[in-house]
């Protein structure tokens, strides 16, 4: 039987897989119906009721679309609803965050330097955040000012950047960034399941019924999907952010979040114009450039904790106590280190890989599982093993692992 911890890296990455696929059908639909909606022209041709229509050439065939901005006179037999990629993108993520994050709370999620609380109080704040944040977009979108676009999105990204602020008083940089994501991600999906399928709904409820529907459920819609165009960009930041240090463990990161919501704002502005036929304003390119470089100032100008002793976690016991620690102490010091260290000695290397220090007893402890997994079971680490990693300390590494986990 595989040990636990191969068979938890592979139901993680099995997780992962699933959220990045259903990821990238949600991101590629919303990206293609903003186009095309923007792209919808109006002709004499067209039929009642309809707004506007659009050819496209594609896989060697064409296609005449036809959009109704409230509803035709009937319903086809079949109607295709663009839903749960979204659902589905959500729920896999969530499940992700949880094997990640909440089960390794300690490690990846909990900062004794930043905020010193038990793991649950840091889970419910997470949870917490995220269902209160819907709820603060929702009542923003339904107040007065949600009938001026211009000052919503002000208004949001007043909310994104406290936020952005607030997480890093609380967790791990890297955690901060994640609920960047996850919450931006919850606001996206719900928008589609609690506002625009259910607006869509009671429009076709209406013509099944025999009712003209109200225009102002397509409007609502048509908002919410516009709101989930510009903070797809952001969003896939924030994900592929936990993987560099420069973006998450530095003093201005919530900073850096907030930079991200305006790039990724002006980037899409680019493409949201250009299918809309209204120009092509290249000057959004340069506007984000010089974002993108003030953020890499930014990731400069300031590094907590480069001093600051490790604590051992409350998990970190056994594999200090194990009789392997000792030997295997010497084996990271000598291969892992030089990297893996608050100041790396490695040329070439500024920061230490993902933010891990492997310095000290309570840090390698505190990383035990990595360390199994990618210099013990595998031979992920060192890269290219450059430092000369042994099969005898690869093997020792695994038995230490083996011997703390089955104690």
């Amino acid at each position: 039987m595989p040990d636990y911890a191969i068979f938890w890296e592979w139901l993680s990455f099995a997780v992962r897989w699933v959220h990045v696929i259903t990821a990238v059908a949600w991101i590629g639909a919303s990206f293609y119906f903003i186009a095309l909606d923007l792209g919808l022209r109006k002709t004499p041709s067209l039929p009642p009721l309809a707004s506007g229509e659009e050819w496209q050439v594609h896989g060697g065939g064409f296609y005449h679309i036809q959009k109704y901005l409230v509803a035709p006179e009937f319903l086809p037999e079949h109607l295709t609803w663009f839903k749960w990629e979204s659902y589905f993108t959500w729920l896999s993520g969530f499940v992700l965050m949880v094997m990640v994050y909440y089960f390794g709370a300690d490690l990846f999620l909990i900062d004794r330097h930043v905020l010193d609380v038990p793991n649950w109080v840091g889970i419910l704040i997470s949870i917490g955040s995220i269902v209160v944040g819907w709820y603060a977009y929702d009542l923003l979108c339904k107040s007065p000012i949600g009938k001026s676009t211009g000052g919503l999105m002000v208004a949001l990204f007043a909310v994104l950047t406290a936020m952005s602020w607030a997480y890093t008083q609380v967790f791990t940089g890297r955690a901060a960034m994640l609920h960047m994501g996850a919450f931006t991600a919850t606001i996206m999906a719900a928008n589609v399941a609690m506002i625009i399928i259910p607006n869509q709904k009671i429009v076709v409820g209406d013509l099944k019924a025999g009712r003209v529907p109200d225009a102002k459920y397509g409007y609502v819609a048509k908002q919410r999907s516009l709101h989930n165009n510009y903070l797809t960009l952001p969003v896939i930041f924030f994900m592929l952010s936990i993987h560099y240090p420069l973006a998450f463990a530095t003093q201005w990161n919530w900073l850096i979040a907030a930079l991200i919501f305006l790039e990724g704002a002006v980037i899409r502005h680019w493409f949201n114009t250009h299918h809309a036929r209204k120009g092509n304003p290249h000057w959004t390119w340069g506007v984000a450039v010089v974002i993108f470089l003030v953020i890499a100032w930014l990731s400069s100008a300031g590094k907590p904790g480069d001093a600051r002793e490790e604590v051992a976690s409350a998990g970190a016991g056994p594999f200090l106590a194990a009789s392997h620690f000792p030997a295997v102490r010497d084996v990271i010091l000598g291969r892992c280190s030089m990297c893996h260290a608050a100041a790396p000695s490695y040329e070439g290397i500024y920061e230490a890989p993902r933010n891990v220090h492997l310095d000290s007893d309570a840090a390698i402890a505190n990383h035990a599982e990595l360390i199994a997994l990618q210099a013990g079971y595998s031979a992920a680490m060192p890269p290219g093993n450059v430092t000369e990693i042994t099969p005898e300390e690869r093997a020792l590494i695994v038995a230490w692992y083996r011997e703390a986990t089955h104690s």
